[in-house]
């Protein structure tokens, strides 16, 4: 029997290959309703954010056969509300949450009408902040989070390779938040949009050579944090632009080969080899319920804006996917699974 008004099955947006595009391989299937471990809630999924994670991983043909189950469903990060808490949880039915869907970010099956959530990776929305919104902050919101503040102090010069996208426009409004002095590049057709994020100064990659910009610049940084992974002269040539004990951030993901041989030269090589002169880090992002809930009070205070391209139907994932693949979304794309008001459990 289906328990409290659960229903005995639910619809999800599923795939098995992926040749081709994950856009082009999803159907919306009718899955058995999941039953949730110890340390997971169920949840009913009201939004979700998409990733370049979700396409980026499941495209690479080896991860895929080896790593992914068939079928697959996509997404990570969900808004929504508590249908059955884990045992022990201060969550109750019916209350509204965001984070992480799922055990694995590759697959977390945020595109459902239900999903599980593990307890480590789920936080309460708190008041002034919507639906719509929460859901685009975990993996996008979390990167920025992990990858900036740890490796600077406040009053530290900051540089962002890539300022426009979903994790660009957290990354440079957490910075603000915390004292950063912040500079970003992004193309001519951004430069308003990060200069109004709080970006202190812009490096127009479009009319600029950004490595000669940033020797030229009067000052050294302190952190250099890299969302595009476009030019990896940026780091071998980072000495010159940077402070001695600056620190290299690369958090972009690709599983080409140029990549992988640029994150084993740069961080595992020995310096007298490689030739590296800055230390150099690869930042996923971890679930942390504390960087979860402080993102969602900055917003809720007003110090980090929502950044929405975009939203879509529920019905409309792969055209959601397709725009995500122009790589010309300002800020996060948001699928709207239930329509807005369904909030009552």
């Amino acid at each position: 029997m289906a328990t409290k008004g659960i229903p005995f099955s639910f619809r999800s947006w599923q795939y098995r290959p992926t040749a081709g595009g994950l856009e082009n391989n999803l159907t919306l299937n009718n899955v058995p309703m999941l039953q949730p471990q110890a340390n997971q809630h169920l949840v009913r999924i009201l939004a979700a954010g998409l990733n370049p994670a979700d396409y980026r991983l499941s495209e690479f043909q080896f991860l895929h056969q080896v790593a992914f189950p068939k079928p697959a469903s996509p997404g990570n990060d969900f808004a929504g509300y508590i249908v059955k808490p884990a045992p022990g949880s201060t969550l109750k039915p019916g209350q509204l949450v965001f984070g992480g869907a799922g055990t694995n970010f590759m697959y977390g099956g945020a595109m459902s009408e239900y999903g599980i959530a593990l307890v480590d990776n789920t936080v309460p929305i708190p008041a002034g902040l919507s639906i719509i919104n929460a859901a685009g902050i975990t993996i996008a919101g979390l990167t920025a989070y992990q990858s900036i503040l740890p490796y600077s102090k406040p009053g530290s010069r900051v540089l962002l390779n890539g300022g426009s996208g979903g994790v660009g426009s957290f990354g440079i409004q957490i910075a603000k938040a915390e004292g950063r002095h912040v500079t970003v590049t992004c193309s001519t057709a951004n430069v308003t949009h990060c200069k109004s994020l709080g970006a202190d100064e812009v490096i127009d990659y479009k009319i600029q050579n950004v490595l000669q910009a940033l020797k030229d610049a009067p000052y050294k940084y302190d952190l250099v944090v890299d969302y595009v992974g476009n030019d990896h002269n940026l780091f071998w040539e980072a000495d010159v632009y940077t402070s001695p004990d600056a620190k290299f951030v690369t958090v972009a993901v690709s599983h080409h080969l140029s990549f992988v041989q640029f994150i084993v030269a740069a961080e595992y090589m020995p310096r007298f080899l490689s030739g590296a002169k800055r230390q150099h880090l690869t930042v996923f992002a971890k679930p942390d319920r504390d960087g979860l809930s402080q993102i969602a009070e900055w917003m809720v205070e007003g110090k980090v804006k929502p950044v929405i391209d975009s939203k879509y139907n529920f019905e409309d994932l792969r055209e959601a996917y397709q725009r995500l693949k122009t790589g010309r979304a300002r800020g996060k794309l948001i699928l709207e699974v239930a329509p807005e008001g369904d909030h009552a459990a």
